[in-house]
């Protein structure tokens, strides 16, 4: 039964990640605009995203365990050039590319330097959420921003709390899923609300 749910819970984490920002680039290339998604959350989020990536390479992790980081990060790439290009800021592309690419090797110069990398990453991602939540209070307006994403990726992180107790069971993992899975459904509620709340007005 536990190899079963293992490989169910892997295989559909990497199936909801081949497509998780999808709904998000849809909404805001329909739009023109992306309005309402905020670009320090997104910027924390790839952050967020990358240290993990590079933490569990450098531990030597099962690849089952994080192969649907470089596709979530593929896709964050893509929206944070569109959101750029909306926003008239295609200048700082090149200063984000640049800023992360260095990021990526200088964390592993030390186990030191990966190890307090990861342990601030719940914190950078737990950042980018709140970020967006409070772009979500500032403005009362969900806009552009998809509950779907959102929804998705608080099952991604449910299942990666199941998978990271199967596997590594490395606490300083499950504590960053844990707190993910929980302002992820906290910016899914508040979307929801904020959409709602729109349509009776």
């Amino acid at each position: 039964m536990a190899p079963t749910l293992l490989t169910l819970a892997h295989w559909s984490t990497w199936a909801v990640c081949a497509v998780i920002k999808l709904p998000q680039l849809a909404a805001v290339l329909a739009a023109g605009s992306a309005r309402g998604v905020s670009v320090g959350s997104l910027l924390l989020e790839l952050t967020g995203f990358l240290v993990f990536l590079r933490y569990q390479i450098y531990y030597g992790y099962p690849l089952q365990t994080y192969l649907e980081y470089p596709i979530i990060i593929a896709q964050d790439v893509i929206l944070l050039l569109f959101i750029l290009r909306f926003s008239g800021n295609m200048k700082r592309a090149l200063f984000y590319a640049v800023i992360f690419g260095g990021g990526w090797y200088v964390l592993t110069w030390r186990k030191w330097i990966i190890d307090l990398a990861m342990n601030l990453c719940t914190f950078i991602s737990a950042a980018s959420k709140l970020v967006q939540l409070r772009c979500l209070w500032q403005t009362k307006d969900a806009g552009q921003v998809s509950a779907l994403t959102w929804s998705m990726s608080a099952y991604t992180c449910a299942t990666r709390v199941v998978t990271t107790v199967m596997t590594t069971n490395d606490l300083a993992v499950l504590i960053r899923f844990i707190t993910m899975l929980i302002l992820n459904i906290w910016v899914t509620a508040t979307i929801l609300h904020y959409r709602k709340t729109k349509k009776t007005d």
